[in-house]
């Protein structure tokens, strides 16, 4: 009879059995877990596909957007081509896994969705830890940099923050107890069913993943744009004014506004108030080019704000008119005649002029010299260069050319109170002030010209009580001092002439006045 002892080899081997029975049962799972697992897998493969097809329609949505608008959505419809194709290539590595932990257990026709030893503990373990492939640390390196991609183009943090959770390769804590890493967590005495739902649900949350990244891109097309809920017609003409033979010039089109909200706009930096419905006024106190330059701020759809610099200027003139006599369009020969040239609309830097006959120059703002030669008439030609920079001939006309009109001489008095007076004769002048004349003047001055002429000679002619007539010269311009002697030896009452007087005008030529000056002493 066989012994019953504990330390016999039979009841060793008795002991050995029921131990190795035990954990089988420990080991052994329930039908009802497997029953669940596989309606879990079922509800994860309905996501799934659905998921899927709805992220399908966003990328075609996407692609419609890039095919319309390239310039606008072509960005993001090369980032939703990339996140598309990096997401395939992860579902698709885990679905080859998938079906490598069910050939493992089931054989060369394993079907992942139809599971024949779903309670297999070791299938998911030898695959996914196979001696030389570790396939479970590239999927752990393949989910971390997919996580770290997808959510870096996902601006809303909470949807960022559910995807980075739902693809964390984090230990969980019970993990961590049990000082397993998170591929031994997921794959290490799994169930078949078990570790073929996880992978599932980590497919799931990979298109979860890539449908909030493809909805994020499709946003951002639109992102900058703006909502309006006011449309105008407005006409911008480059000027009110036109020339005619040049063509009139105006941008027209529609002016979208939003009548929510108003931009915040900045002019030579100070902020145009709200109420001035976008309106700059500025003050024209002086003449000349003034810039105006500023930026105009608008709120975007994303919390961010748009801004849109500007600059520009404006010309302020005296207010100008022309009147020309029509019987005195006269320029004196060989001496400079100040002449305004203006064309109404036209900044004065945008205006050029020419003469046919000697010469004409700018002198400031719109005051021009012309210098014509004697012996022809001038035409003088106005040209305006016009938006656009293209130039245009204003106005044409000729002058008459004449020569100056005879000077008047005079004789600077220094009078008591020590002004100098212009003293042209015919009144009782001290002998005194005469005696301290030095020399003779001559200028055209009728309050309108002031052309000095230089005195080349004269005479000083006396008559005495004879009726005899006494002649001295001088010396050049200035009284010589035999004139001089004959103004002290004259009595009050007495008078003498200042005649035979010789100037020279300021083109050179010399001419003699016809008419002598009385002085009488008194």
């Amino acid at each position: 009879m066989a012994s019953n002892s504990p330390n016999s080899p039979r009841q060793k081997m008795i002991n050995l059995m029921y131990l190795v029975f035990i954990a089988m049962l420990a080991l052994n799972v329930s039908s009802e877990v497997l029953d669940g697992f596989a309606l879990v897998e079922a509800t994860m493969l309905r996501s799934v596909k659905a998921s899927s097809q709805h992220n399908d329609q966003i990328f075609n949505d996407l692609k419609a957007y890039q095919k319309t608008n390239p310039e606008k959505a072509q960005e993001w419809y090369d980032k939703g081509a990339r996140v598309k194709l990096q997401t395939d290539s992860l579902f698709n590595y885990i679905q080859d896994l998938k079906q490598r932990i069910v050939t493992e257990a089931d054989g060369k026709k394993g079907n992942p969705e139809q599971m024949k030893h779903p309670d297999d503990l070791n299938a998911a373990y030898d695959v996914m830890f196979e001696r030389g492939k570790n396939y479970a640390a590239k999927l752990k390196n393949d989910i971390d940099v997919y996580r770290e991609y997808v959510a870096s183009l996902v601006t809303n943090p909470s949807i960022k923050n559910i995807i980075e959770n739902n693809l964390s390769t984090e230990p969980s804590g019970k993990a961590k107890e049990n000082k397993q890493t998170w591929a031994e967590s997921m794959f290490s005495q799994m169930p078949m069913a078990a570790a073929v739902t996880l992978l599932t649900k980590l497919q799931n949350d990979i298109r979860y993943a890539e449908g909030e990244v493809l909805t994020d891109l499709v946003k951002n097309i639109d992102v900058m744009d703006y909502r309006v809920n006011k449309l105008n017609a407005f006409v911008i003409p480059e000027t009110q004014t036109v020339m005619r033979g040049t063509p009139y010039r105006a941008h027209i089109g529609l002016m979208a506004q939003d009548s929510t909200q108003r931009p915040k706009i900045f002019v030579n930096g100070n902020f145009l108030p709200d109420d001035a419905n976008g309106l700059f006024v500025a003050g024209t106190g002086s003449t000349g080019t003034f810039s105006v330059k500023g930026y105009v701020e608008m709120p975007r759809g994303d919390g961010s704000s748009f801004r849109q610099e500007f600059a520009t200027e404006y010309f302020v003139q005296q207010p100008s008119a022309t009147i020309a006599p029509v019987w005195m369009n006269v320029l004196y020969a060989n001496v400079e005649n100040e002449i305004q040239i203006a064309v109404p609309g036209i900044a004065g830097q945008n205006v050029s002029a020419t003469i046919s006959n000697g010469t004409l120059s700018h002198k400031s703002n719109d005051i021009w010299v012309a210098k014509p030669r004697a012996g022809a008439d001038a035409v003088i030609s106005v040209v305006a260069r016009m938006a656009g920079g293209k130039t245009q001939e204003m106005a044409k006309q000729t002058f008459k050319v004449r020569p100056l009109p005879d000077p008047a001489p005079y004789l600077n008095i220094t009078n008591p109170d020590g002004n100098t007076t212009r003293y042209r004769g015919g009144t009782p002048q001290s002998k005194a002030a005469l005696v301290a004349v030095d020399a003779l003047n001559a200028a055209i001055d009728d309050g309108i010209l002031d052309i000095r002429f230089t005195v080349v000679r004269f005479e000083l002619q006396k008559f005495d009580s004879m009726g005899l007539a006494m002649t001295t010269s001088s010396d050049g311009a200035r009284f010589s001092q035999q004139q001089k002697d004959v103004i002290r030896g004259m009595q009050r009452g007495q008078t003498f002439y200042i005649r035979g007087i010789v100037v020279r005008d300021p083109g050179g030529a010399e001419r003699t006045l016809l008419a002598p000056m009385e002085v009488r002493v008194n």
